[in-house]
């Protein structure tokens, strides 16, 4: 066994480690962003934005970046270049484009004067729920999908440069 293969497991363990944190952070944003009422009173609203944003900030984030890039990692190590990874690299494109909207909705509601309202949680919820469930099925399932065309140059490692210029600076 290669020392790269050696790795697997314990990359393996973090990205599910960090992709359980992340998501478990991504569904309890929403409800702690419903908490945000000035009607509270300052002392709560500041301990409630301040929560927000440190769980938002140095502990969901973070566990994205790693979910990610031990996840894209992953993908290398076991050159898993498959039409199911392709399709469930679509539904974490859509849990990352949830939690920048996240992140807006936080940075709107507890940063920016006027009235902002964090939206009600149950639509949040129901709209992540659908990606969050979409990649558990596809990594579980790890369904054929041969009949959907994909180009050579997305399922087989080509050992060189991208087949585009980088721009250099």
């Amino acid at each position: 066994m290669s020392a790269m293969m050696a790795l697997v497991p314990y990359v393996k363990a973090l990205h599910v480690a960090m992709l359980l944190l992340w998501c478990g952070g991504l569904f309890a944003l929403p409800l702690m962003l419903a908490r945000h009422d000035p009607a509270i009173g300052q002392g709560d609203y500041t301990r409630i934005r301040h929560a927000t944003h440190y769980t938002y900030t140095f502990c969901i984030t973070p566990a994205a970046v790693l979910a990610i890039g031990s996840g894209t990692a992953l993908i290398f190590l076991r050159e898993v270049f498959v039409t199911w990874m392709f399709a469930k690299l679509f539904f974490v494109a859509m849990m990352v484009t949830f939690h920048v909207w996240i992140g807006y909705v936080l940075v709107a509601v507890a940063e920016r004067e006027g009235a902002h309202r964090a939206p009600k949680p149950a639509l949040p919820l129901v709209l992540l729920l659908a990606p969050v469930l979409c990649v558990l099925t596809l990594v579980l399932a790890k369904p054929e999908l041969q009949e959907i065309p994909v180009p050579d140059w997305l399922t087989e490692p080509r050992g060189h440069q991208f087949p585009f210029d980088v721009p250099r600076r």
